[in-house]
């Protein structure tokens, strides 16, 4: 799949967000070595602590169904009633669930806007010093 249609996959998943107080709405698609894609949003909650980023959406989604591999995933964020006018990258949260499943040397995070701008970086690029599952052995 080529990032240009995991894109426009994630901006599907953003029409789902869920975020009457940000109004900040949030696509992912989430690519399995498969070749499975997982959508998620975000969801917002008034206390703000429960809500879950588009991301984890995706990532809870997919280990759910039992996928454990993944190459890459696609992010669309912006203010509601914009068409992502800048890039969105995940959050540290999110970057720490990358981390649990993800190598990061090889995991894609692509950013995108709604102006065809995207920007391709490998997890440990934007978690350089990351902590998972083999800090623990």
């Amino acid at each position: 799949m080529t990032n240009r249609e995991l894109i426009l996959e994630a901006k599907e998943a953003r029409e789902h967000a869920y975020a009457p107080y940000s109004h900040f709405r949030v696509g992912a698609a989430l690519l399995t070595k498969s070749g499975k894609v997982f959508k998620g949003c975000n969801i917002e909650n008034a206390a703000y602590s429960p809500t879950n980023c588009a991301e984890r959406t995706a990532f809870f989604r997919a280990v759910y169904e039992g996928e454990r591999e993944f190459e890459k995933i696609a992010v669309v964020g912006g203010a509601e009633g914009t068409d992502a006018d800048q890039t969105c990258a995940p959050c540290g949260v999110c970057r720490q669930v990358m981390m649990e499943f993800c190598n990061p040397e090889t995991f894609q995070i692509v950013l995108a806007d709604g102006k065809d701008h995207e920007l391709q970086l490998t997890l440990k690029e934007l978690l350089p010093y990351g902590f998972g599952p083999e800090n623990l052995n």
